[in-house]
Order: C-alpha cells, then structure tokens, then sequence
C-alpha cells in the first residue's frame, strides 16, 4: 500500500510554508515556501504521492480546504487554540508553525474544526454582519445618551430609542452651535446603524426561506425565548445538529460545561468554560431569561410554531416545563440569579440538541 505524507500548511495572505512528515516515522523536514496560489500548491502536494494536510482555522477561511478536496486532496482545518504548545517554544516562525502542524498531524494530537456549507457560511456572514450593527447600534446609542446626560437633558418619558424619545431629541437645543453640531451628528449616526440594523434583519427574513436548513430555523422557534434572528443564528453557527452525538458535546462546545481542576481526593469545579462559539452561548443565555415565567403557550410561541411537527412542539413544551421548574428552586435555595440563568442555558442547550436530532422538524 501507498504510504500516506502528512502535511502541514501555514497558509497566510501572500504565502504558504509547507512541511511533511513521513508516515513511516522520522522528523518532519521543510519542503518550501511558496505563493499563496492553490494551482502552485496542488502541483507540489501532487508530487508527494498520497497526502493529507492541514492548516489552521483564520482569516484565510475555509476556501483552500474547498478546492483542495474538489482536486482529490484529503484536507482539514484544524483549531489554532487547541495545538499543543511547549513551554520552551521561544522561536515562532512560517517554517517551524508548519514543521508543528505535520508532526502533530501524523501523530493525530490535532482538532479538526466542522467546515460549513458555502450556504452556511454565507448565512454565518450575514448574521455576524447584523450583529456587528446591532453592537455600532448599541455604542452609537450610548454615546447620544451620555452626551445629553453631561448637558443636564433627561428624558421624561419611560421607554427610551422610540419614536416618541427621538422626536423629544430632536426637540433638544444648545447655546453653542459646537454642541448642536454634535448633537445632529450623534443623531444621524443613531438613525444610520438603527437603518442598517433593520436592513440586515430584512435579509434574513427573505432569505431563510432558501436556505437547506430553514426547516431547522423553523423548528427552534417553537421554543420559548428562541425567535427568528436566535434561531438563524443557532443554526448558521453550528451547522447540522446530528454531527453531536450527545448533548453534552454540543454544552462543551458553547462553553456552557463548568471548568474543572480536580486531584485525588480534591474536586474543584469554577464557572463555565467559556469556549468554543460565543455567539451561540450568548443567544443561549438571553434566551434562558424567558423561562423565569410559568409554563404557557402565547399567542407569538404558538404563530412560530405553526407548520412545526408535533414531536418538536412536545420537546419545546417539555423544554418550558423542566426549565421553569428548574429555575424556581434553584432561585427557591438561594442561588445566584445569574448562575441560576447560566445553568437554565445549559439545560435549553441539551433540548435545542434534541430537536436538531429529529428526522421530521416540519409537519
């Protein structure tokens, strides 16, 4: 049989550093430094006979991984935080990055990360695209609230970034032209990233609908606190739900399992390990808060559930149950509100694995 080479990519925005180490044992060597150009790195890897590779997950995303498996190369993106280091590694450099990335590779100490559909990552795009307005939204929004507060300007009015509080805005007048100036700029970015907020939200609307998994998007917001933006965002992160193979990965994977340093006789648990993808774990927790209530079917739960398959409605019913419960006596023994929505999270995450594990997700 044809022994296999393992290679190691350092792929960067003009070049590419590739090692291989050889199955058959020995240090891995150096073979080039050539231009990031997948045709001049195929015609190399092609030389080497029969290859898998590897490099790390970047900014360089996940398009050479594409074409290196369309041309018959077994290739896989790997988790940069998970590569073993060594304390005595003082030299950082191209060659040895890659030199590191075939050893480890041949001796299977690597990661791979889940390589999404093009679909996928494209929805991925759009929804981080929304949440990086939603956050300009946020710190545009303050900066107007911070500014008026300097200058004695409240607002007498209880609910704040409505059409009522921006025409009271509007209404604001200074002494100094410098600070109307300010105030009218303030103002417009305000209304800007509200606009582009908006505009990216209508995107999603239009176009989940053509998406392969819409019927998934569909049936997580039969659960409560979960609505159309969560639900694209939970599955455009992470993907098809059945690559889980238990609940508990899916937590870990989040971040939402607590740390752990535990010795012989001595267990030490602290808080969650706050890994992995930190956009799902943070919808996770917003949505932890709508369980606080009692168990009911509203009027929005049940216009988002319908054409949903009866078992994902008894798995979402099931889910605002055990979790209200849930939250009511660890409130009850005097638990952190905080931790007590962490751990609600934690449980939401296990039921929003079973739903992804359902063959039929739409009546």
């Amino acid at each position: 049989m044809e022994k296999v080479r393992f290679v190691g990519l350092d792929v960067h925005k003009e070049s590419i550093a590739i090692a291989v180490a050889d199955g058959r044992g020995g240090e891995p060597s150096t073979l080039s430094t050539i231009p990031n150009d997948s045709r001049v790195l195929l015609k190399q890897l092609r030389k080497l006979g029969r290859v898998k590779c590897c490099y790390e997950a970047g900014p360089t995303g996940f398009g050479l991984q594409r074409e290196l498996t369309e041309n018959g190369i077994d290739c896989v993106v790997i988790a940069p935080s998970l590569v073993p280091q060594h304390a005595s590694d003082r030299i950082k450099t191209d060659r040895r990055d890659a030199l590191k990335l075939a050893r480890f590779l041949r001796s299977g100490d690597l990661t791979e990360v889940h390589v999404p559909e093009p679909a996928t990552e494209a929805m991925r795009d759009l929804e981080r695209a929304r949440d990086a307005a939603k956050r300009a939204e946020r710190v545009s929004r303050h900066q107007m609230g911070k500014f008026l507060l300097r200058h004695g300007r409240r607002y007498p009015g209880k609910t704040t970034w409505t059409k009522k509080h921006l025409d009271w805005i509007r209404t604001q007048h200074f002494e100094h032209e410098a600070q109307n100036r300010v105030l009218v700029d303030h103002l417009k970015a305000v209304e800007d990233t509200t606009a582009r907020v908006e505009s990216l939200t209508k995107s999603i609307e239009e176009l989940v609908e053509e998406w392969s998994l819409a019927p998934l998007v569909k049936a997580l917001q039969a659960l409560r606190g979960i609505r159309l933006v969560s639900a694209v965002i939970i599955a455009a992160e992470l993907g098809e739900l059945k690559r889980f193979a238990k609940p508990t990965q899916l937590m870990g994977f989040v971040g939402l399992v607590p740390s752990e340093h535990s010795s012989g006789e001595s267990k030490r648990r602290g808080r969650i390990t706050r890994t992995g993808n930190g956009h799902v774990r943070r919808i996770l927790v917003e949505a932890a808060w709508a369980y606080r209530f009692r168990p009911s079917v509203s009027e929005q739960i049940r216009q988002r559930s319908k054409g949903v398959s009866p078992e994902v409605k008894q798995i979402a019913w099931k889910a605002q149950q055990r979790l209200c419960s849930r939250y009511r006596k660890l409130t009850a023994r005097g638990k952190n509100k905080q931790r007590t929505i962490t751990a609600i999270a934690r449980e939401l995450t296990g039921f929003v694995w079973a739903i992804g594990q359902k063959e039929v997700l739409t009546a």
